[in-house]
């Protein structure tokens, strides 16, 4: 009887805090969206006259809406673990809440957008202060221009280390992608075993 509820343990998946990070419309909500198997937590708020001068939209004009706390989705792994996504903030006046948020996380994805590369700066330096292990996804959006991954990793000033990759935040394939690469970085970074995912 004890081997069989101990045979039971091991199989429940183990739980990993993720984070999501970038520039303010880098594509964090969307991705958030794209991959959680439920019903996603959003704080979305639509933008008014009083963020005028304080949050740049230049590049996102379109933008008509935005996340005043965080995002929050979950997805399971070959059922051997359930990553707990949380999407931050991307105005600078929000920066305050990052420390919460990424508390206890095993790792970050900072979304980039090629058009607005400048944007993930902060992101970049936040996870490096943290030695929190973190990949950078660029964000194909529709008529930005292509950069080879190794001119992205240049200009980001990234270390040979630093995984670099393209995404798509509307197609849950490469959202998976990109977290199973993630999660396999922030393990070996951090001297773990390798889970070694093949398919989510």
């Amino acid at each position: 009887m004890v081997s069989g509820r101990s045979d039971r343990a091991r199989r429940l998946p183990t739980a990993v805090k993720i984070v999501i990070a970038g520039g303010f419309g880098v594509g964090k909500t969307t991705m958030v969206g794209t991959v959680s198997e439920t019903a996603p937590l959003r704080t979305e708020e639509l933008l008014t006259d009083e963020s005028v001068g304080v949050d740049d939209i230049s590049g996102v004009e379109a933008k008509t809406t935005t996340t005043v706390a965080m995002d929050f989705g979950r997805i399971t792994m070959r059922n051997e673990y359930v990553l707990y996504l949380f999407g931050t903030p991307g105005q600078e006046r929000f920066w305050f809440m990052w420390d919460e948020v990424s508390l206890g996380a095993l790792g970050a994805v900072v979304l980039a957008d090629t058009r607005r590369l400048s944007d993930c700066f902060p992101s970049v330096d936040y996870f490096e202060r943290r030695n929190t292990p973190f990949v950078v996804a660029v964000n194909c959006f529709e008529g930005s221009q292509k950069y080879d991954l190794a001119e992205i990793q240049m200009a980001l000033n990234l270390g040979p280390k630093v995984p670099v990759m393209l995404c798509d935040a509307r197609n849950l394939e490469s959202c998976k992608e990109v977290l199973i690469d993630l999660v396999i970085h922030a393990m070996k970074s951090r001297g773990l075993v390798d889970p070694e995912p093949q398919n989510a």
